[in-house]
């Protein structure tokens, strides 16, 4: 301030000088007025305004609009140039990334925040959907991954369309992330998860029963129905996981699904209606002098249920059970029916007559079981009998005309336990009444051989030799029946000869009962006669003999072929303690020809021929 205020003025121009010492001009006077011409101005009247008419108003309207809109028009430049300038390089408005908006911000904001809002993301479990299954993939395992640059540069940039500009006032714009995947990562763990958690088999609707805690008493339990699924599209998967495992909604895989039969509303109508109370206590089965009892784990066993096609759950009833559960408790009320036999007395054949039986009804027994089942009191079932007549009846027996021997057979040579169980085996057949073409198996005829029946235990063959078993011994009496039934012209129905040959049986006319584990093995023969036929069986004195009772029809001629393919008995050192020396035989081939002729014209009837190879039974040496 100083220094201007020191600073020399500047020097006057000398022509500015000398024009401000000149005197002003003076102003020229202006032309007056023509007065003939003002005169004749003045004598006329004022001249009337322009009439208003319609297209004036319009001209004049139009104006002011052209003029209001050109100022609008300029208005919206205006702002259009100021919106650009403003918003220059940010991301669009109304654009949002995976469902974050960003739309406005510039795009190192936009990145900031779409890193807070979708970092936690990459981490989280992805939520699946799978048919009835809720599982999760870890996008961590499964080679998922997002692309950030990639991500904004699709939200793209500020559009220039005004239209545009103005309508992202009012809407949102998704463009989506942009994943980075792996696909053989993210193909491996959906297969994976679709094995471990997806994928499962169909559970069919049922009941099933629990032992309640403590009193151990039964408790029914609903299945539930569950559809078996199978995720069957893997690229199919691999394909909406990368499209949409960066949203907020769970991700939903197709699956192939078969749905149960039964319903869950089926189910628990059976459970509640039916099985319920049917195991809620005991049901007793009442009889003639004797009574039964169901426990409720009895009925539980017998209770079986089928899905049906609409949705309901079908109850059935294995009968078979409930059987094994009443029939030792009811057996002693049944009784069994008798055959007619054949007494032989004074050396003749006297009928013992037949009497019925009474046996259990099971199926008209067990008919009402499932409404008895479902009642609370009254629990009570009625056994119903039914009588069984005899298979042969006295009647039968005075009809069949069995009045002589047609066909006799003795051997012995056994004694011991041996002896016993052939006494035991005769006993059984005696008196046996064969009808018109049946057939008799001794097997099922003596039932199984065991102790409580009478059997000991003795060498499995009839000559005391062999490992010891059960009703050891019997294949003597065996050999004899058979042959009786051969003399006496009857059918064979199957039987199979020793390993071995023993002689005191004809070559090719033996029969066993036992193998040399003690198993059993056929012997039947058929009553092809027109008449009935009687088995007469005694054993005593280390002796058997079986006599057949009928009406004799044939001559009976046996005719033994010479032995073929001997081969002799190998020589077998026994063991130091507990030896039995052991005759052996030879190994050989043999054939027996049974003719039959007819006893009144004398005519050959039949031939039959059977041929036999017999092992060689080694000799033992102590």
């Amino acid at each position: 301030m100083r220094e201007e205020q020191d600073r020399p003025e500047p020097e006057a121009d000398p022509t500015e000088q000398f024009a401000a010492a000149l005197p002003a001009p003076r102003p020229e006077p202006e032309p007056a007025p023509d007065e003939g011409l003002l005169g004749e101005l003045l004598d006329h009247e004022p001249l009337a305004p322009l009439p208003v008419t319609p297209a004036r108003r319009f001209r004049t309207g139009l104006g002011k609009v052209m003029m209001a809109t050109g100022g609008v028009i300029a208005l919206l430049a205006l702002l259009y140039v100021a919106d650009l300038m403003l918003s220059a390089g940010d991301v669009p408005r109304g654009v949002t990334v995976a469902g974050v908006e960003v739309g406005g911000m510039s795009q190192g904001a936009a990145e900031a925040k779409l890193r807070i809002e979708l970092e936690p993301r990459l981490v989280q479990p992805i939520p699946v959907r799978a048919g009835d299954v809720r599982a999760e993939l870890d996008p961590r395992t499964s080679g998922l991954g997002l692309d950030w640059q990639a991500t904004l540069d699709q939200a793209g940039m500020q559009p220039l369309n005004p239209v545009t500009r103005v309508a992202s006032f009012f809407r949102t714009r998704e463009v989506g992330a942009v994943p980075t995947v792996e696909p053989d990562l993210l193909r491996q763990a959906i297969t994976e998860l679709a094995r471990q958690r997806l994928n499962h088999g169909l559970t069919e609707g049922t009941i099933r029963f629990e032992s309640a805690p403590g009193d151990g008493a039964v408790r029914p339990v609903a299945v539930e129905p569950r559809q078996a699924q199978q995720l069957t599209d893997i690229a199919a998967a691999v394909r909406i996981v990368t499209e949409n495992w960066l949203t907020d909604r769970a991700i939903t895989f197709p699956m192939r699904v078969t749905q149960p039969k039964a319903s869950s509303a089926g189910v628990h109508a059976a459970l509640d209606q039916v099985v319920a109370p049917a195991v809620s206590a005991p049901i007793r089965a009442r009889a003639a002098g004797a009574a039964a009892v169901l426990r409720p784990e009895d009925i539980a066993t017998a209770l079986r249920f089928a899905a049906m096609a609409d949705g309901s759950l079908q109850i059935r009833v294995d009968q078979s059970k409930l059987r094994r559960v009443l029939l030792p408790q009811l057996d002693e009320t049944e009784q069994r029916s008798k055959n007619a036999r054949i007494v032989f007395a004074a050396g003749k054949p006297d009928i013992q007559p037949s009497a019925p039986g009474r046996e259990i009804n099971w199926a008209r027994t067990l008919a009402p079981f499932m409404d008895i089942a479902r009642r609370v009191v009254d629990r009570e079932l009625p056994v119903v009998y039914d009588t069984r007549p005899a298979k042969v009846t006295t009647s039968d027996a005075e009809r069949f005309g069995i009045k002589e021997v047609i066909g006799e057979f003795s051997t012995g040579g056994f004694t011991g336990d041996v002896a016993h169980n052939i006494g035991v085996i005769a006993r059984q057949v005696d008196g046996t009444i064969v009808r018109p073409g049946q057939t008799f198996d001794l097997d099922e005829h003596t039932g199984p051989r065991t102790a409580s029946r009478g059997y000991r235990t003795a060498p499995v063959h009839e000559d005391g030799t062999g490992p010891p078993v059960i009703g050891g011994g019997v294949s003597q009496f065996t050999s004899t029946l058979y042959n009786a039934v051969y003399l006496a012209g009857l059918r064979d129905a199957g039987h199979t000869e020793h390993a071995t040959y023993f002689a005191r049986y004809p070559e090719a006319r033996d029969a066993s009962s036992l193998q040399e584990n003690g198993s059993s093995i056929e012997m039947a023969f058929t009553n092809d006669a027109p008449t009935g036929v009687a088995i007469q069986a005694s054993a005593s004195g280390g002796a058997v003999t079986v006599k057949i009772w009928g009406t004799k029809r044939y001559r009976v001629e046996s005719v033994t072929a010479p032995r073929t393919d001997v081969v002799p008995p190998p020589i077998r050192l026994g063991p130091r303690e507990n030896c039995t020396p052991v005759e052996g035989t030879p190994g050989f081939s043999s054939s027996n020809t049974r003719i039959l002729y007819d006893l009144d014209s004398g005519d050959e009837v039949s031939r039959q021929t059977r041929e036999v190879r017999y092992a060689a039974r080694p000799t033992v040496i102590c």
